[in-house]
């Protein structure tokens, strides 16, 4: 039975995309280039920094320019880190009732410690969370497992009872590989060129609202 459940950050606990939208178009705006539309930027957010930055300025990691693209962008983010930033609608009952029910919850994601605390910090939840695993807590990020492990024992917890929840393919991965039960956060910033089925998840939420549901239907029928 599930009794621990690790949540990814950036689309799916928290809707941080038009904070990092807001960034990532400031810094369009800041190197004389036009704006994307949101619409746009959303699916790529769970993919992280550099994979916005190559949508917005068609350039790859090993190109000159992109690490000080890359810092400036960080920079603006950081400055409204938490500006429009709010939890998915309906993630607040979703955490009571975990902790009601006294399960364990955490957070995993591959975002810098340096961003993950502070945002944390504001959204009320850094003392409420048994762990906050960052991008950078391990030598490895999703999908490799390194972060996974490391929730587990954070937490003195077992692979087999947990639950991870993420909206990318490299979640399910890495649960997957630590040997978590996996969920796909299809509210999340999923692409329409990402096919969830394909990821071998043991289920998906069209919503926070179905994941108690989802997890009482696994527990009853474990």
């Amino acid at each position: 039975m599930i009794n621990t459940v690790f949540f990814d950050l950036d689309g799916t606990l928290a809707d941080t995309a038009p904070d990092l939208a807001g960034a990532l178009n400031a810094l369009l705006l800041e190197k004389g280039k036009q704006v994307l539309d949101f619409a746009q930027i959303r699916p790529v957010v769970s993919h992280g920094g550099n994979a916005l930055l190559r949508l917005a300025f068609d350039i790859t990691e090993d190109e000159p320019g992109f690490n000080q693209l890359r810092k400036r962008f960080l920079e603006i983010y950081e400055a409204r880190l938490h500006n429009s930033t709010t939890l998915f609608d309906g993630m607040d009952n979703v955490l009571a009732t975990l902790e009601e029910e006294q399960f364990i919850w955490g957070v995993i994601t591959n975002k810098p410690r340096w961003l993950t605390e502070p945002l944390m910090q504001q959204l009320g939840l850094a003392h409420r969370a048994a762990c906050i695993i960052s991008g950078d807590s391990t030598d490895h990020s999703k999908p490799h497992p390194a972060p996974m492990q490391l929730a587990n024992k954070a937490t003195k917890t077992r692979p087999a009872t947990t639950l991870y929840i993420g909206d990318a393919k490299r979640d399910i991965e890495a649960g997957k590989a630590a040997g978590m039960h996996t969920v796909v956060a299809l509210y999340g910033y999923v692409g329409t060129d990402d096919i969830p089925e394909d990821w071998g998840a043991d289920g998906w939420v069209n919503s926070p609202a179905e994941i108690m549901d989802w997890i009482h239907s696994f527990n009853r029928n474990s």
